[in-house]
C-alpha cells in the first residue's frame, strides 16, 4: 500500500492516550489498530499526551501507559509531546477565531445548560447537551463578561447551520449538522486554557497528522473538529472511528474498570501476543492465538474490518488469559 496520503503527504498517525487513569482493553485495541494503519503503508507514528486536565493528570499515568504500549510491541516516532505544552500555539488560534468573530464569551456553566434543555442530547446519558445559545450577542469580550456577571467567562465557537460532510474509513459517508446536534461549543474554557475540541485540532495540523484513529463515540467530536479546522485554514486527515469495546453489560468501558486494565493484564500474567491476538479477532481479522501487533501488517486496512461494537464478556476474558 502506498506510503502516502490521498493528497501525497506521507502518511503520519498518533496514538493520544490521556494520562488520568490506566489504560484499558479499548484504549489499546485502539491504539493497536491505529499503530497498524500507520505503520502497514510505511507511516510515521506520533505519541501525544492529551494532558490538559490539570487536576485529573498524573505523571504516574502516563509511566503506566508507556509501559503498557511497550508491552503490546508498539513503538513511535519522534519525541513524545504534551498538550500541556502547547499553550501558546493554542492561544494563538483562540486569538484568531476571536478575530474572525467566530467566538464569543460564554458565563453558562454546564448545569446552566442541562437546564436550560428538556433533556440531554438525543436523550442519551451521558452526550452533550445541546447548547441554546444563551449568551450569543451578549458581550463584547471575557471582560465584559466578567465585569457583568462577576463570573469568568469561557468561550464557544460560533456554529454555521448547516451539515459537515466527511468520510470514514470504517463506518463510510458521515453528515452531521453540529448546529441541531450540540449547538455552539466551548474551545476555552473559563480558565482561559483550551478545550479538547481546539487543542487536538492544533495539535494534529502542528504535528502534520494525515490521519486520525480513535473510537466511535467521538465520531460526532470529528464534524466539530472539521468546522474549527476550515476556520483555521487547517488540512482535514483522514478519519477512522473504531466500533467500541463493551463491558458485559453492554456499556463502554471505562477508566474505572481496573479489572480490564492493561496493568491488571499484566499482573495476571498474560501473554502479550494473546492480547494483540484478541485484539485482531475482535474486529474480524483471521489470525490465531498469538500474535505481534507487526504481523498483522501485511494487507492490513481499517476499511475491512467489522464495524459492530465487541461485547467482552467472562468467558472472552478467561481464553484471554490463557
Amino acid at each position: 500500500m502506498s506510503s502516502q496520503s490521498a493528497d501525497g503527504a506521507p502518511i503520519t498517525g498518533r496514538l493520544a492516550p490521556s494520562p488520568t487513569g490506566l489504560l484499558h482493553l479499548g484504549h489499546v485495541r485502539t491504539f493497536v489498530l491505529a499503530w497498524c494503519s500507520a505503520r502497514s503503508r510505511a507511516g510515521r507514528l506520533l505519541l501525544r499526551f492529551d494532558d490538559l486536565d490539570a487536576q485529573r493528570s498524573k505523571p504516574e499515568f502516563a509511566d503506566a501507559a508507556l509501559e503498557d504500549l511497550a508491552w503490546l510491541g508498539l513503538d513511535w516516532d519522534e519525541p513524545i509531546t504534551w498538550q500541556s505544552s502547547q499553550q501558546d500555539r493554542y492561544a494563538v488560534a483562540l486569538q484568531q477565531l476571536t478575530d474572525m468573530g467566530l467566538c464569543y464569551p460564554c458565563v453558562c456553566s454546564r448545569l446552566d445548560v442541562q437546564d436550560a434543555v428538556a433533556a440531554p442530547h438525543q436523550g442519551q446519558e451521558g452526550l452533550e447537551p445541546h447548547y441554546p445559545g444563551t449568551c450569543r450577542g451578549l458581550f463584547a469580550s471575557l471582560e465584559e463578561a466578567r465585569r457583568k456577571t462577576g463570573k469568568a467567562a469561557s468561550l464557544r465557537y460560533r456554529v454555521p447551520e448547516g451539515f459537515v460532510e466527511f468520510d470514514d474509513r470504517v463506518w463510510g459517508p458521515q453528515r452531521i449538522d453540529v448546529a441541531q446536534s450540540v449547538g455552539d461549543f466551548v474551545v476555552a474554557r473559563r480558565d482561559g486554557t483550551a478545550a479538547y475540541q481546539l487543542a487536538v485540532v492544533v495539535d494534529d495540523a502542528a504535528a502534520g497528522v494525515t490521519e486520525v484513529v480513535r473510537g466511535a463515540d467521538l465520531l460526532e467530536s470529528t464534524a466539530r473538529q472539521w468546522l474549527l479546522q476550515r476556520s483555521l485554514g487547517l488540512a482535514h486527515p483522514n478519519w477512522a472511528h473504531l466500533p467500541l469495546l463493551l463491558d458485559d453489560q453492554g456499556r463502554r468501558l471505562a477508566k474505572r474498570s481496573d479489572s480490564l486494565s492493561i496493568r491488571a493484564l499484566r499482573q495476571a500474567g498474560c501473554d502479550p501476543q494473546r492480547v494483540v491476538a484478541w485484539i485482531a479477532r475482535s474486529v474480524g481479522l483471521g489470525v490465531g492465538d498469538k500474535c505481534w501487533p507487526r504481523e498483522l501488517l501485511s494487507g492490513f486496512d481499517l476499511a475491512k474490518i467489522a464495524a459492530e461494537p465487541e461485547r467482552n464478556t467472562a468467558p472472552k476474558m478467561t481464553a484471554l488469559l490463557g
